[in-house]
């Protein structure tokens, strides 16, 4: 096994690579020692690379004649392009990384040459690769793989090792394939189309092509999908929010195209009133699969660490360092600290982040309040009406039911916000429908039924209403100093069972609440006050009210995954639940 840990090693390596050079835009040069914070990340990220190294070379596809040799094998037995791009920036970091155990070393060029390989199998003849989750021959699936294998191969391409710069030979094959599926593919959601320019950007990079840029500039045509609060459409917060922030960082560089930077400024910006005491961020109003997920800031570090550097913002220099905290063993950013050596440059002095504020952004429908340690969000267009973090202690959730002809699950269409006062409101109506007429029986409106035995919608537009049922149920949310109070009304049909969710978190210790019969996880707050308990947090709820046991709403949503405490009533319902 050979290593050359010298800086100096490190220099001559980056000084010769071309390649590096034109994707990071930056030159050669060592990581910066005189920022001592980032080389001590940068040695835990080498660290944390080399000791995933063994288990992956066992996930290898190594029987000889398989249709799949070199692929990297997944949980159900899939050989995924993916998953081997994946493998191939593992071991390539791995290779190029000073001080690192497998630093320069020859052993991994047979698994990164079979890996290579096994890429170019799986490639189809219009360059694009299956994602068996989902997508098949996918140009977006491809763009996701460029953007980290283009880099990958810049640094193999300037290995000094001649059996790991022979790996590239093939890589470039794959990249030149995928980009002129690029040129041509289509996508399927709004991010599709960054991460498809920032990839087109990095293959321009090693192999200029005038198509590449006409595609991007074809994308980037339509306008950066970001709205007036500095969100993007998806509303991703950790997942798809991060990917385009970086997509666009990278098409900016490799491009000089510096106006690419402002909606990643504005985005920056917003997201920093997005994060909890602890350091996750708000996740409630995306439209994608990280909704209500647990999610931290890890993939916004590289944005933040880009243009804290770039601009000498302190607050994202600041967020930058929180991260670096309170995310450590998530940051994936090896690769970009390899091939873009001015990141590890001395970040500016911290500004202060904001921790005490109150701020709506209305094209999310969502207010998010912060006083320190006490963080709550409140959100219309969304069955979770308001969230709050005591410090770690995570009341994920509150939300309001009714059973009332099975659609009673509250979801308020606007967010009003007046002296001081969040206001959601939902109105429903029940009809019943009477007797077709003659004319419509004759013209055999009568035999048509939905397919579980119900009327028809179409039907039910032709049948006069009566006997129409309305409920009207209004949540008014006000806060004095990190503490909230929730006003609840739900008027309209009397006798109508009502109930508010409290969902905690799993992992925390409940207080003063008895267990629901035959609900595991469910319990009610008769009387008094509650408390859940998370570490050495705490959130205090109450008052209690438990008019009946029936938590489980026709209509409603099932029980939240964790620890759900109920207060329940009949309407006409009045409530009011304080909770800090």
């Amino acid at each position: 096994m050979k290593t050359t840990p010298s800086s100096a090693s490190r220099r001559e390596f980056l000084k010769n690579s071309a390649a590096v050079v034109a994707l990071g835009s930056l030159g050669a040069g060592r990581l910066a020692a005189a920022d001592t914070a980032p080389s001590e990340l940068v040695r835990d990220l080498i660290r944390a690379n080399d000791a995933q190294i063994p288990q992956l070379l066992t996930q290898q596809e190594h029987r000889a004649g398989h249709r799949w040799l070199g692929g990297l094998v997944d949980g159900h037995g899939l050989h995924t392009a993916g998953g081997t791009s994946g493998f191939i920036v593992a071991l390539t970091c791995a290779v190029c990384s000073p001080g690192g155990r497998y630093h320069g070393s020859a052993e991994l060029a047979e698994p990164l040459r079979l890996a290579a390989r096994y890429l170019l199998a799986a490639q189809y003849d219009d360059g694009t690769v299956d994602y068996y989750a989902t997508n098949f021959r996918s140009p977006p699936d491809m763009a996701f793989i460029l953007e980290n294998l283009c880099p990958a191969y810049a640094l193999l391409r300037a290995s000094p090792v001649p059996a790991l710069a022979a790996v590239a030979a093939d890589l470039g094959k794959f990249i030149v394939r995928g980009g002129a599926g690029l040129v041509t593919g289509g996508i399927h959601t709004p991010n599709h189309r960054w991460v498809v320019c920032a990839a087109l950007a990095a293959a321009n990079a090693l192999f200029p092509n005038p198509k590449y840029v006409a595609r991007i500039d074809q994308w980037l045509a339509e306008n950066i999908d970001l709205d007036p609060d500095g969100q993007y459409t998806e509303k991703s917060t950790t997942v798809y929010s991060p990917v385009v922030n970086r997509s666009l960082i990278h098409v900016a560089k490799l491009l000089r195209r510096p106006e690419l930077y402002e909606p990643v400024r504005k985005n920056l910006e917003m997201t920093l009133y997005y994060v909890h005491p602890d350091g996750e961020v708000v996740t409630e109003a995306s439209r994608r699969q990280d909704r209500y997920q647990r999610g931290s800031m890890a993939r916004y570090y590289y944005s933040y660490r880009t243009l804290a550097l770039l601009d000498g913002n302190g607050r994202f220099a600041a967020m930058a360092r929180q991260i670096e905290r309170t995310a450590r063993t998530q940051l994936g950013e090896l690769l970009a600290f390899l091939t873009d050596p001015g990141l590890a440059r001395d970040l500016p002095p911290d500004a202060p982040l904001p921790t005490d504020y109150a701020r709506v952004f209305t094209y999310s429908s969502l207010a998010r309040i912060r006083r320190g340690a006490a963080s709550g969000t409140i959100l219309a267009g969304n069955t979770t009406l308001f969230s709050f973090r005591q410090g770690a202690a995570a009341l994920e959730a509150v939300r309001l039911a009714s059973a009332f002809f099975g659609k009673g699950q509250f979801m308020s269409d606007e967010l009003e916000v007046r002296d001081g006062r969040y206001v959601l409101r939902q109105e429903l109506d029940g009809p019943y429908f009477q007797p077709l007429t003659k004319d419509q029986i004759a013209g055999g409106e009568h035999t048509k039924m939905a397919p579980n035995g119900t009327l028809a919608p179409n039907t039910k537009a032709l049948r006069v209403r009566s006997n129409v049922q309305t409920l009207q149920s209004v949540v008014t949310i006000t806060e004095n100093a990190g503490k909230f109070e929730l006003a609840i009304s739900v008027q309209g049909t009397p006798e109508v069972p009502v109930a508010i969710e409290l969902a905690f978190r799993t992992g925390g210790k409940l207080h003063g609440v008895e267990p629901v019969t035959g609900v595991p996880g469910a319990f009610l707050l008769r009387t008094g006050t509650g408390r859940y308990v998370f570490g050495e947090d705490a959130i205090e709820f109450g008052p209690g009210r438990a008019d009946h046991s029936y938590t489980q709403l026709r209509g409603a949503l099932p029980k939240w995954e964790g620890q759900s405490v109920y207060l329940t009533g009949l309407t006409p319902f009045q409530a009011t639940v304080r909770i800090g």
